[in-house]
């Protein structure tokens, strides 16, 4: 299954000009809280819906507690998202310089996530302090991971999905992966007899890192509040960590 990075998703949102706000109080007016997904993209999504996703598990969290349901809108290219009227995107990069262009506030993060090295489990690779010239790292094109890990001068290969870098890196065609801890752990829980050993982020480098929030469409001051109050409840309880490990993902806590 090829999946679709939430923050190039929200990426697009820019492209298609700016979205008429809707307040806290025409969506619960309404009972409705609309998420803009991809149907074909787990762990984050799936319209087939067994299982739907972690996304798709939030985002029903989140609206139980605005007390409306949750109704998705199913996006695959920017031209779709043009007539979505969809409030909020999950696993959104939570950097008002990344968002710069997208139009969507940020709520209050949720988890940490970044960009690591998934290997072999016999393979001797400690760190991205450990590439070199020898070492061949499958990339996705256009990253920041591709650009930084090429500087060093360690060869890379591309790929468009992160999927096919893991089975890539599970049939020893190349040594490591350049993947989100998402997608690597997913990967593992799916096939635990190819499961890849997942190497810690590297924190010194800012490109690599970030915190993941709730993005909005330009929403008004009670749903940005609203929406942060319920991402801090469902962290506290616990909620959210139960969502995601059931997709294999441990989270991390947010800076």
């Amino acid at each position: 299954m090829k999946t679709i990075l939430p923050f190039m998703v929200g990426a697009v949102i820019g492209l298609i000009g700016p979205a008429q706000a809707r307040p806290l109080d025409a969506i619960r007016s309404t009972g409705v809280l609309g998420l803009c997904a991809h149907p074909n993209s787990l762990p984050f999504a799936s319209k087939a819906g067994d299982p739907p996703g972690f996304q798709v598990e939030l985002g029903r969290a989140l609206a139980r507690e605005l007390g409306v349901s949750l109704e998705l809108d199913w996006i695959i290219t920017r031209y779709q998202m043009r007539s979505a009227g969809c409030d909020i995107l999950l696993d959104v990069i939570a950097d008002r310089e990344a968002q710069g262009e997208t139009n969507l506030r940020i709520s209050k993060p949720y988890y940490r996530t970044g960009i690591v090295l998934a290997v072999p489990q016999a393979s001797k690779l400690t760190s991205f302090k450990s590439l070199d010239g020898h070492t061949k790292v499958g990339v996705l094109v256009g990253s920041f991971a591709a650009m930084i890990i090429s500087q060093r001068r360690v060869p890379t290969s591309t790929f468009g999905f992160e999927v096919d870098v893991l089975e890539a890196v599970a049939n020893h065609e190349i040594d490591a992966a350049a993947v989100t801890p998402t997608a690597a752990s997913y990967f593992n829980l799916m096939h635990p007899d190819k499961a890849l050993r997942i190497l810690d982020r590297d924190e010194s480098e800012a490109n690599l890192n970030w915190d993941v929030a709730v993005g909005m469409v330009r929403p008004d001051d009670n749903l940005r509040e609203a929406i942060d109050a319920a991402v801090e409840r469902l962290r506290a309880d616990g909620t959210i960590d139960r969502i995601y490990k059931r997709y294999g993902v441990v989270l991390q806590t947010p800076k």
